[in-house]
């Protein structure tokens, strides 16, 4: 099988070398010809890089890992060479502008396609790039489900078809480690953290849940799984920023859960749901 990766950061490098791994031949294009290097990874014969987007055309299916910001604009960018194949978002956010998710902006922006899904889970790219055990919810329609435990078979895959429970974990709990993050250091004590981050996140399942969402895939690996990686360890990026900004400290790189606590919010108000604790959390950040 031949597999396009479209994004070449450290989350599109890592799947690069897993699926690469798994024996499929993998084009992985990145905008400027750059991608992520892993200390001690070497990249795989099967692995190619292009900055040319019409070498997706040929692909059997696509990985889409862009910057949640880059998304439409990528998407728009690729529409082109679209040939009905299957696709897993790998992306998780919201645009800042519109607070879409990211089905919605492949919806919008690639209406032809109609065979997508959404990979999420606690992954942290370096580990996987390494090898590391690495578990995933493959939340997708059948077609695509089939092909990513073809290609992914590197990875422990549970299957959902919650796709709408699956993007709003994954953007959620990039608020939620953001939130933990600037609570580490900026909390009373270790009970407020705790109780902080209770009731952020049932709020963030309590909006999952009006939209549709399935209250089991909040406990599941791009639930719970991906929550715990991403909201106890200063490994990741939204922790670390959430750390950075109790402390008045300059932000480095893409911070998704920056754009995604306000989207959050703006979406629980249009539904009706209790954001209250969200809100006050980025009233004090200064979001």
């Amino acid at each position: 099988m031949k597999v396009g990766i479209i994004g070449a950061g450290a989350w599109g490098t890592a799947l690069g070398l897993t699926v690469a791994r798994g024996g499929a031949d993998v084009v992985m294009w990145s905008f400027d010809g750059s991608y992520k290097e892993f200390d001690d990874v070497k990249m795989p014969e099967n692995l190619i890089v292009t900055t040319l987007m019409r070498d997706m055309a040929q692909m059997d299916v696509w990985l889409v890992v862009t910057p949640a910001a880059f998304f439409r604009e990528t998407m728009i960018r690729a529409r082109d060479f679209y040939n009905g194949q299957p696709i897993i978002i790998c992306t998780k956010g919201a645009e800042p502008k519109t607070c879409a998710f990211m089905s919605e902006i492949l919806h919008d922006s690639l209406p032809e396609c109609d065979d997508f899904g959404v990979l999420s889970g606690p992954q942290f790219a370096a580990e996987v790039a390494r090898g590391v055990p690495t578990g995933s919810t493959l939340a997708a329609m059948p077609r695509t489900r089939a092909a990513g435990h073809e290609i992914l078979n590197k990875l422990f895959i549970s299957d959902s078809d919650d796709i709408v429970g699956a993007e709003y974990c994954g953007v959620g709990k990039n608020a939620v480690a953001l939130i933990c993050g600037y609570n580490f250091v900026a909390a009373a004590g270790e009970n407020e953290r705790a109780m902080i981050f209770t009731r952020c996140w049932g709020e963030i399942v309590d909006m999952g849940k009006k939209s549709g969402a399935k209250a089991e895939t909040f406990l599941g690996l791009c639930g719970i799984g991906d929550l715990f990686l991403s909201a106890t360890s200063d490994t990741s990026r939204n922790f670390a920023s959430g750390m950075a900004i109790a402390r008045s400290e300059d932000i480095v790189g893409t911070v998704e859960g920056i754009s995604a606590l306000p989207g959050l919010i703006e979406r629980g108000e249009q539904i009706g749901a209790d954001v209250s604790v969200l809100k006050q959390m980025r009233d004090k950040m200064g979001l």
